[in-house]
């Protein structure tokens, strides 16, 4: 099995390599395999992180984590709500995006071993149907060193930019020339997760539930599908901070200590950023208010926080909400708890209390808008 399919089980290559298994996911499902239990993992943390890594990734070969790409794709359909389709899709293309990062920065060493088999960009923009449509800006090429810009074909830009994206993204701001649009290497990589972001969630939700072999996969994930269901549930029901003020003085430890860290310049595992994007979208903070915050004056930093926040508030304006103590305690990001944490069980409960016990407060956006 080519390990390239296991990481990026959404290229054209993967699926067929599933169907070369001759293995259906009905009879995974039957037998509860490992890919199974991979396949909830891959999801649970895509909901709950933003990332679909393997808490263990040596836990399974490579074989059960390409597997779990199809029944991962089952569960979310079963769950068949439109934020586990967003927040899946946008995870797994954040975790492609890291991955290709690393790929693309392999020596020729790595790049020749079969077991380290690593994608390239050229690989990369083949897969997605763009090989023709990108090229370096050829100074970097006669400099002898990766290119710091490309141009991109103006129509695969204008498909796979989206405006929302920022005030940079918009074609009146960016150099045209010879219908092509010039971009830096850290603006391509974002088209790229764009591209896969698109491509997992083609098809999804489908109907499982569709033929007496449908019912039967959907019959035997009823616990997973539940457990996935309750999880979403959960985050709906601690909502977005019944306050509308945004005081950072009076955060919970654990997201003051992980604001501290960004601010610093520390780039935070994506767990961790993922909890605390999604509690400052929580309190009701938009995306330049939370670059603002955490002083994100990098373009890279910038887009991938403004990116976590878009796929963290859902069309109509409500928020999901970060993930509880309990799993904020199980990836070491609980610190320096006081006495109100004893007191409370999700970060949103104890702004809410520290709010409301603090009475009169100034909302820190007023102090931004006064420039204080």
């Amino acid at each position: 099995m080519d390990p390239l399919h296991a990481r990026y089980p959404f290229f054209g290559g993967a699926r067929d390599a599933v169907r070369e298994t001759d293995i259906s996911p009905a009879a995974l499902i039957a037998e509860d395999a490992p890919a199974v239990e991979r396949g909830l993992e891959r999801v649970e943390r895509a909901l709950m992180e933003g990332t679909v890594e393997a808490d263990e990734p040596h836990r399974w070969d490579e074989r059960e984590e390409l597997l779990s790409y199809p029944i991962a794709r089952i569960l979310v359909s079963l769950v068949d709500t439109p934020a586990a389709v967003e927040k899946y899709a946008a995870a797994e293309a954040a975790t492609a995006q890291t991955r290709f990062l690393t790929d693309f920065e392999a020596d020729d060493d790595e790049l020749q071993s079969m077991r380290t088999r690593r994608a390239s960009l050229e690989s990369v923009l083949e897969e997605f149907g763009l090989s023709g449509d990108v090229r370096p800006e050829r100074d970097g090429e006669r400099r002898g060193r990766d290119p710091t810009h490309y141009w991109v074909a103006l129509g695969s830009y204008l498909t796979l930019a989206d405006a929302d994206w920022g005030e940079r993204w918009r074609l009146v701001n960016r150099e045209v020339a010879d219908g092509s649009v010039r971009v830096t290497r850290d603006e391509l990589h974002r088209t790229l997760e764009e591209a896969v972001r698109r491509r997992v969630a083609e098809g999804l939700p489908f109907e499982v539930r569709g033929s007496p072999a449908g019912e039967e996969i959907a019959d035997a994930l009823d616990e997973e599908v539940a457990e996935l269901r309750d999880l979403l549930n959960d985050h709906d029901a601690a909502g977005s901070a019944a306050v509308e003020a945004v005081v950072p003085d009076l955060f919970p430890p654990c997201m003051k200590t992980l604001v501290r860290r960004v601010r610093e310049g520390e780039t935070l595992a994506p767990h961790s950023e993922f909890s605390l994007v999604s509690f400052l979208v929580g309190v009701g903070m938009d995306e330049t208010e939370v670059t603002t915050l955490l002083d994100a004056d990098d373009a890279e930093t910038a887009d991938r926080l403004e990116t976590r926040v878009a796929y963290l508030a859902d069309a109509d304006g409500s928020q999901f909400a970060p993930p509880t103590c309990a799993t904020l305690k199980a990836y070491d990001d609980c610190t320096d708890p006081d006495e109100r944490c004893e007191t409370i069980s999700h970060p949103l409960s104890y702004y809410e209390s520290a709010v409301r016990d603090a009475g009169d407060v100034r909302d820190w956006r007023e102090t931004v808008a006064e420039g204080e």
